[in-house]
């Protein structure tokens, strides 16, 4: 049985929902917090007395930080779909050429 396009896309979907909900789901009274100061507080933690070797050279402000992410998450979401629809192009193209070999029928652009 080969499936159609859109429902490879609704497995997927799917997938991605029941990945994501899986950790709320085994510990629904866990603290699921971010990742910025966890690895500094785990090495305090084990080494009280370790010092950092390296410092960022620029700490933006919150604002300026806000804005930078959204500009990352904007520039990916852009890629994501560049390659979305040049593969529906992609597609959509070969679907058409097959046709036209089919029905004998030239482009109304080729002529």
């Amino acid at each position: 049985m080969k499936l159609k396009d859109w429902q490879k896309y609704l497995l997927a979907l799917a997938a991605v929902v029941i990945i994501f909900a899986i950790p709320f789901l085994l510990n629904p009274n866990a603290k699921f917090g971010g990742a910025d100061d966890a690895g500094s507080k785990a090495i305090q933690a084990q080494q009280p007395g370790f010092v950092r070797w390296a410092a960022p050279w620029w700490t933006p402000p919150p604002e300026t930080e806000s804005m930078l992410f959204a500009l990352q998450a904007a520039i990916g979401a852009l890629i994501i779909g560049y390659f979305i629809g040049y593969e529906k192009a992609r597609r959509d193209f070969s679907k058409n050429k097959k046709n036209q070999k089919e029905t004998g029928k030239k482009n109304s652009d080729e002529e």
